[in-house]
């Protein structure tokens, strides 16, 4: 096991120390601090051009901050080799595309070699086959097993590629907008199979980014808002996905409901006389 992916297990997953961005002139992220330790399962929220995905592409070792200091699975980022470091980190793109005519079971294996498709001449071993029946059969893909990518639905594709960046076994999963594109059902089936994920893996810790409450997991422990590259409110959910602070992150009066495990934004009415 490469030092990546084993690291020391008590110290933080992830710890960005006052972070700022600069990219041509511009302030993308600024005085950003977040810690992630194992087995906490965080949201990253906030409107377009907050910051989000460049903060998310610094904790999957993609990219330096300007300033401060970026800690991945325990290696900071400038003092390390960034691309064998993201062979430790499942990442989910949405817009990730196999090559060649692949199965489900296929895709998943190729999250072993992280490449887009089967490397010529590689075999999985009997034990790396089996690791991805199970995680196929934890996401809810097993009826699916052999099905060729092109007729899957987009919601299934979603979790296959969970499966996939779940091959290597990661301490640290990064979800891109995973429920982009999905219609209910399949937004439905991507968070009851994350719960189950989550229960499954109790260590594994993860960080998924999204404009929208109704697609955070059940099981989310922790929560980020940023506005204009700014954290203004990061910590256990309950307390920042409040009313007070959605409303503020997206400059819009919202009223937040929390039901079953779930959030939903609800129009915060006014009467006018």
């Amino acid at each position: 096991m490469s030092c990546y992916r084993g690291g020391m297990t008590d110290s933080p997953v992830l710890q960005v120390d006052a972070v700022d961005v600069v990219r041509d002139g511009n302030t993308i992220l600024q005085g950003v601090r977040l810690t992630v330790r194992a087995g906490e399962h965080w949201a990253l929220l906030g409107p377009n051009g907050a910051g989000k995905t460049t903060l998310l592409r610094m904790l999957g070792a993609f990219e330096h901050p300007t300033r401060g200091a970026v800690r991945v699975l325990g290696h900071q980022l400038g003092r390390v080799d960034m691309r064998a470091l993201r062979t430790a980190i499942g990442h989910v793109d949405p817009r990730h595309t196999p090559s060649g005519p692949l199965t489900v079971h296929e895709v998943v294996l190729t999250g072993i070699t992280n490449t887009a498709a089967l490397v010529p001449r590689w075999e999985p071993t009997p034990a790396q086959s089996a690791e991805a029946d199970r995680l196929i059969d934890m996401l809810g893909l097993e009826h699916r097993r052999d099905a060729a990518w092109p007729i899957l639905s987009q919601g299934q594709r979603g979790r296959a590629l969970i499966a996939r960046a779940l091959m290597p076994s990661p301490r640290l999963l990064l979800l891109d907008e995973p429920a982009t594109g999905l219609d209910l059902a399949g937004r439905e089936q991507l968070l009851e199979r994350m719960d189950v994920l989550q229960h499954a893996h109790p260590e594994l810790a993860s960080v998924l980014v999204t404009h929208h409450l109704e697609e955070l997991p059940p099981g989310t422990t922790h929560a980020m808002l940023l506005r204009d590259g700014h954290a203004i409110a990061a910590g256990p959910v309950d307390e920042v996905i409040t009313t007070e602070h959605i409303s503020a992150c997206f400059a819009h009066p919202v009223r937040i409901v929390r039901e079953d495990r779930r959030w939903s934004a609800r129009a915060a009415h006014t009467v006018s006389s």
